[in-house]
């Protein structure tokens, strides 16, 4: 399957759907409010980006545009889309370090080039990010409109050293986890990651989403609370923490 050829959204609750992204399996997510709607992780490249962009506005109908964006952490399957999409950026605070450095942008590039990326995307991607206009320290709310609140929490480091994730309240809460959490293969622990405490981010979002939501990975199928458990008690084993 092409970048830009997107499978059908899921809708793991109303006003809440995914998709995974061809290409990495990245997760890209969206969540409508009344007259917003917030686009979560649009994939790799301008290409992807802007399919995911589309998708998501197609979705929406009315002539209705994305007005939001939050990047789960800063790796290049998840950011590099980020410039197809005109709307404020929100990230853990430090994102901004590999987002809006000259520095930080080779970095993302050239990781991309090495897992497969077209060459000439992944440096007109990189040479269009930005950092965040809203990095996010603790945690903050934001209002969509009609009593659709999304809470964005910097939960880590763990998986890398900024990692947020989107706590969705409603009929059946949903929880954006980024690659805190994969359900299609082990979780991958980078140069950047921080493992003696990702088990602690784990259970931080636990605690914000609770026993009954529906967990969203960064990569692969929805999952529910024991299955982020038993990968926390997993992860904790594999780097000795507890």
């Amino acid at each position: 399957m092409e970048l830009t050829e997107l499978p059908e959204w899921e809708h793991p609750a109303p006003g809440v759907a995914r998709l995974r992204l061809p290409g990495w399996d990245c997760t890209a997510g969206l969540v409508r409010g009344e007259g917003a709607a917030l686009l979560v992780d649009p994939g790799a490249g301008l290409a992807q980006g802007g399919a995911v962009r589309r998708a998501a506005e197609r979705l929406l109908g009315d002539g209705s545009r994305v007005t939001h964006l939050a990047l789960t952490h800063p790796h290049f399957d998840h950011v590099l889309g980020a410039p197809a999409v005109e709307a404020p950026v929100y990230a853990a605070v430090g994102a901004e370090s590999l987002l809006g450095t000259e520095a930080g942008r080779a970095e993302l590039r050239e990781d991309a080039v090495r897992h497969g990326l077209d060459p000439a995307e992944a440096r007109r991607a990189a040479a269009s990010l930005r950092g965040p206009d809203q990095p996010v320290s603790g945690e903050f709310a934001l209002d969509l409109g009609g009593g659709r609140r999304v809470l964005l929490a910097n939960v880590g480091p763990g998986h890398s050293g900024h990692d947020l994730v989107l706590v969705v309240p409603g009929e059946r809460t949903v929880v954006f986890c980024g690659d805190l959490v994969e359900e299609s293969g082990e979780p991958q622990a980078g140069p950047d990651a921080v493992p003696a405490r990702w088990p602690e981010a784990l259970d931080r979002l636990l605690g914000l989403g609770g026993d009954e939501a529906v967990y969203v990975p960064g990569h692969g199928a929805l999952v529910d609370a024991t299955f982020v458990r038993r990968q926390r008690d997993a992860l904790a084993r594999r780097f000795g923490v507890s």
